[in-house]
């Protein structure tokens, strides 16, 4: 802390994606409870939670869906923490849950699903980008103040960490999904002085385990849609 009571201390925020979805019928799960990690996706939250053992934790938090609390469980183990649940790192919403919505499958044909694509810089079919930005800000300064001066690790989802993440690094915030830089178990790690956001830093400590045509920037196959792991 400096003379003027303002607090100066480094901390950081690792805002991390959870791993692979047992999701066999390929639909678009959102919300929808009852979707836990596969074998895959619990080999990359080991992976994660390896990464991060030597790291300076001092909170763990994940968003209450089923895939980000098993993602988060190891390493809150590992470093002997309760994990806190945050509904503020809950996937966006989306009219599109429970259908299947992949390359393909003629979803974008669909005379019914037209009403929900006619503004994809809001976006029509789900939670406002600005709606997103804000609770996840506030629940990186949360996973902040709770970690003053050590490290947080918090689970959430893909699309709102790179919402969060376009709105800190000054990007517009629609865009196109298979642009995204967030692979499953990746983390988006935020470096705080006091209160104020200072870099930006990405890494992918699973990345080997990550199916070929999940990882950012592939080309979609049909058939496997990247919205799936969202």
């Amino acid at each position: 802390m400096t003379g003027s009571g303002i607090h100066t201390e480094t901390t950081v925020v690792h805002l991390i994606r959870h791993g692979e979805v047992e999701n066999p019928d390929g639909v678009l799960y959102g919300r929808r409870p009852g979707y836990h990690l596969s074998e895959l996706g619990r080999r990359m939250a080991d992976r994660v939670a390896e990464h991060l053992a030597d790291r300076d934790i001092t909170h763990v938090a994940a968003s209450p869906l089923e895939r980000a609390q098993e993602t988060a469980a190891p390493i809150a183990k590992s470093h002997g923490l309760t994990l806190d649940t945050d509904e503020r790192l809950i996937e966006a919403a989306n009219v599109f849950e429970g259908k299947t919505f992949g390359v393909g499958d003629g979803a974008l044909r669909k005379p019914g699903n037209w009403k929900h694509l006619t503004n994809p810089f809001r976006p029509s079919w789900g939670e406002p980008y600005i709606d997103q930005v804000a609770r996840m800000l506030d629940a990186l300064g949360t996973a902040r103040d709770a970690a003053r001066g050590h490290e947080a690790a918090v689970v959430s989802h893909q699309l709102p960490i790179w919402i969060v993440r376009s709105h800190v690094e000054q990007r517009r915030l629609w865009h196109d999904p298979r642009r995204r830089q967030c692979t499953l178990a990746s983390l988006t790690t935020f470096t705080y002085q006091g209160d104020k956001i200072v870099s930006v830093g990405y890494s992918e400590p699973a990345r080997d385990l990550v199916p070929a045509h999940l990882l950012a920037g592939a080309k979609p196959v049909k058939g496997k849609s990247k919205a799936f792991g969202a």
